[in-house]
């Protein structure tokens, strides 16, 4: 049945605060009139329907990657978490050591099927441990000394996808907020589906007085805000008719991951030109008493992944869909004394679908490390980025990165 509590809101609010973050005055397709949106697609070709689709499932906090793929033959795992580490009867082998918890049983299915890739000691160079700033980095494809302020996906979009019909966005988010992928200073067609406030619709009555009342004070006409609110309706309208119309014949987990993959499902079933999809998964910022709490996590990441590409198989759409994981950092390679890790650096990310190759990539982190030490990563994540633009979604890669980078051999 169709889960009420994950109605789809448009983020209204974001639109007052667009200007601040780069976003730009119709970054987001809830925002923009559909006056506006038709006259800026006039002359454009509607892209093909079956077209290359990416989901993007981050994994907030920094997820410790050291006991999601676990060298577990290397002594100096052990002996860097005495307390922490799993224990090697409990591992899922997979590859040159390293194999994966019994909490990622379905991912191991999932790799066993050659359904997906493990990437390992993915990272960039001169690393950053705060949260807001790395993820930063990880969402523009910047460099960690750049302030780039426009989302590698955008950039995509603006390289690859200039024909969007007005009907259909480009991305769609189902997080409490626009993520930084989609920011940019030209006009895009986004839409963020996320959990209704608790107050529901009045928030809605509110803003639209706000729109009125701005107009005396110089702010943009209430009858074009006025469209803005009514085209906003309207998609909330369509997006909850797919959701409730289009369900899945595959039973997913009881878990917001679950949910959010499950309604992305829905959409893709639906025939949406969207061409990327964002989703998150929060909590993985253990600092203390990490192995119940990521075991947890990992376990509702394994079950989410499974279900969602069981889904895409029973309605023959997986060869349209590839789906990454990525976080903003990983964890230090030693235990602090409260049972958990702090910020790291590099870590491993998984990447999905029929068409990948299931391998490991990359060589098991170099655990011979003074007190404290950190890993050293070995791939920059923007050669998957690359690999990704290139070999999946079609796109030359070095406009969007700014740069060239190796490509993986994971498709």
């Amino acid at each position: 049945m169709f889960d009420k509590r994950f109605l789809p809101r448009t983020t209204r609010r974001e639109f007052i605060r667009a200007g601040g973050k780069g976003l730009g005055f119709l970054a987001l397709s809830q925002v923009a009139p559909s006056f506006v949106t038709r006259a800026a697609s006039l002359g454009s070709p509607r892209p093909d329907k079956d077209a290359p689709i990416l989901v993007l499932v981050q994994l907030a906090g920094g997820n410790d990657g050291l006991n999601t793929v676990i060298p577990f033959e290397d002594d100096n795992y052990y002996n860097l978490r005495p307390t922490i580490a799993v224990p090697r009867k409990d591992i899922l082998p997979v590859a040159n050591g390293v194999g994966l918890p019994q909490s990622c049983s379905d991912l191991h299915r999932l790799f066993s099927d050659g359904k997906l890739s493990i990437l390992q000691n993915v990272g960039y160079p001169n690393p950053n441990r705060s949260h807001f700033r790395s993820m930063e980095i990880w969402e523009t494809a910047s460099d960690s000394d750049d302030m780039a302020h426009t989302g590698w996906v955008s950039r995509y979009f603006d390289n690859a996808c200039a024909g969007a019909p007005e009907i259909d966005p480009k991305g769609i988010y189902l997080t409490g907020q626009a993520p930084q992928v989609f920011d940019s200073d030209e006009f895009l067609n986004i839409y963020g589906a996320s959990s209704p406030a608790k107050k529901g619709r009045g928030g809605d009555r509110d803003l639209l007085r706000e729109f009125s009342l701005g107009e005396a004070q110089g702010a943009e006409p209430a009858h074009f805000l006025s469209h803005t609110y009514l085209d906003a309706l309207a998609m909330d309208e369509r997006i909850g008719k797919i959701l409730s119309q289009n369900r899945s014949g595959v039973e997913y987990p009881q878990s917001q991951l679950a949910r959010s993959l499950k309604n992305v499902g829905s959409m893709i079933r639906s025939g949406l030109h969207t061409r990327v999809y964002f989703v998150s998964l929060s909590g993985f910022d253990t600092h203390r008493d990490q192995e119940n709490r990521q075991s947890q996590l990992l376990k509702e990441l394994s079950e989410a992944l499974l279900a969602f590409q069981t889904d895409l198989e029973t309605d023959e759409l997986d060869s349209q869909v590839l789906t990454m994981t990525f976080s903003e950092f990983g964890r230090r390679p030693q235990e602090n004394e409260s049972k958990g890790t702090d910020h790291g650096t590099a870590a491993p990310l998984f990447v999905m679908g029929s068409a990948v190759k299931g391998s490991v990539q990359g060589n098991p982190p170099k655990l011979e490390l003074p007190k404290n030490g950190d890993l050293t990563h070995e791939t920059d994540f923007r050669s998957l980025y690359a690999t990704v633009l290139e070999d999946w979604l079609k796109c030359p890669s070095e406009p969007v990165l700014g740069g060239s980078f190796d490509k993986l051999p994971i498709l």
